[in-house]
C-alpha cells in the first residue's frame, strides 16, 4: 500500500530538517525523514502522522501533493526518502532540483494530475509501479506515465552519474591519449 502524504508545497526543510545534515554519507538520514512532523518535542511519535501508521510501514511508494520537494536544493532530502525505503514518489508536480536529485539517488518521481493523486490517495488497495512498462496499476486500472528514456535506463540498471560516465571509459581514455591529457 502506498503512503499518502496529502500536503502541497512540502519543502526539503521538512523532508529532512537542517539540524540533521551533519552526516557525511548518504545513509542514515531515513530516521530523520519528516522529523518535525513525525515526532513530538520529547522524541515520541505523533500518533496522527502517516509515517507513524503501521499500515504503511512496508510502503515503498509515497503519494504527495503539488510542488513536492520545493525549498532549498539539499540532496539530503532524496537521501532521507531513499534511506527510509521510498523508491517511488507520485505527485502532481515536483520542484526541479529535487526532481533531478531523485533520479540521481535511485528514486522514481512520477508526475500525474491532481485527480489521479486524489484517486490514488483514496484507495486502500496495493499500488504497483512498473517502470519497464511505465504504468501505475491499482484497483484494476492501469495508467501510463512518461519518463525520459535515459533516466529510465539509469534507474532500471541502477546506475549513478559516475557509472554512466564509466560506460564511456574507452572513449574518454582514447580522447585523453589523443590530446595528451
Amino acid at each position: 500500500m502506498a503512503t499518502p502524504l496529502d500536503r502541497a508545497n512540502v519543502d526539503t526543510d521538512q523532508i529532512v530538517p537542517k539540524q540533521f545534515l551533519k552526516l557525511v554519507q548518504r545513509t542514515g538520514f531515513g530516521k530523520f525523514l519528516f522529523y518535525d512532523w513525525r515526532f513530538e518535542p520529547d522524541g515520541s511519535p505523533k500518533k496522527d502522522f502517516v509515517l507513524n501508521d503501521e499500515r504503511y510501514s512496508a510502503s515503498h511508494i509515497l503519494l504527495a501533493g503539488d510542488n513536492f520537494g520545493c525549498g532549498s536544493s539539499r540532496e539530503h532530502a532524496a537521501w532521507a526518502l531513499k534511506d527510509y525505503g521510498f523508491d517511488v514518489i507520485i505527485a502532481p508536480s515536483f520542484a526541479d532540483i529535487f526532481y533531478n536529485n531523485c533520479f540521481k539517488n535511485g528514486i522514481l518521481p512520477i508526475s500525474v494530475d491532481r485527480a489521479m493523486i486524489d484517486d490514488l490517495m483514496r484507495t486502500n488497495l496495493p499500488i504497483e509501479v512498473d517502470l519497464q512498462n511505465q504504468t501505475i496499476k491499482y484497483d484494476g486500472k492501469s495508467i501510463s506515465f512518461d519518463i525520459d528514456p535515459s533516466r529510465k535506463k539509469t534507474l532500471l540498471e541502477g546506475l549513478d552519474d559516475i557509472a554512466v560516465t564509466l560506460q564511456h571509459e574507452e572513449k574518454i581514455s582514447a580522447f585523453e591519449k589523443a590530446h595528451h591529457l
